[in-house]
């Protein structure tokens, strides 16, 4: 595959999973939806190694992210105001789909760079990756806009579970989440119709 066709694969990677990280962080579920994004990053990190044949493990995976993202105590914070009935879910619900999202996008494209450029997990700068990561997080806030732009909208609580649970689907079938993670998570979103 040449060089130009690996770059065009890795952004269409990156955006795919930008949206899944949209679906997984709109799950109501304080810590779960965390769990959820992690996850469709880690399934993304798979991809983009893959992509680059680069050596994989989960394991180096989930430090990268913690490493490079971080805490994110602006995503822990909006996992947990959905606990906050009424308006604190609507907050969380609001907040979390776009951090997530931005965070995904960014982290994708300073990895995607360091493979481009012939590393592998093993010998990613940490420090320049966090500030890498810094950087794209902007545009990442930019492309959310644009996959939020062409999701629809669902127009009440039923309708909302049901593109919640669809979402959920399409990670399962994406291979980001398990046949008994999607079950259960399913089953904790039909409790809410």
């Amino acid at each position: 595959m040449k060089h130009e066709e690996k770059e065009q694969k890795a952004v269409e990677i990156i955006k795919n999973h930008v949206g899944f990280s949209l679906g997984a962080a709109l799950i109501p579920i304080p810590g779960a939806d965390l769990l959820a994004v992690s996850l469709v990053q880690i399934n993304m990190l798979r991809q983009l190694a893959k992509l680059y044949n680069v050596g994989f493990m989960d394991s180096l995976g989930k430090n990268i992210i913690s490493a490079v993202v971080g805490s994110s105590a602006a995503r822990l914070a909006a996992s947990l105001v959905k606990v906050i009935p009424g308006v604190g879910t609507i907050i969380g619900e609001l907040s979390m789909p776009a951090l997530s999202g931005a965070s995904t996008y960014a982290l994708g494209r300073v990895v995607a760079r360091h493979f481009q450029q012939g590393g592998t997990l093993e010998d990613l700068d940490l420090k320049n990756a966090r500030k890498g990561y810094e950087t794209e997080i902007v545009k990442g806030k930019e492309v959310v806009e644009e996959v939020g732009k062409t999701r629809p909208t669902a127009t009440n609580t039923t309708d909302e579970t049901i593109e919640k649970i669809r979402k959920l689907a399409e990670m399962k079938d994406g291979g980001i989440i398990t046949e008994e993670e999607f079950s259960s998570l399913k089953a904790r979103l039909l409790t809410q119709i």
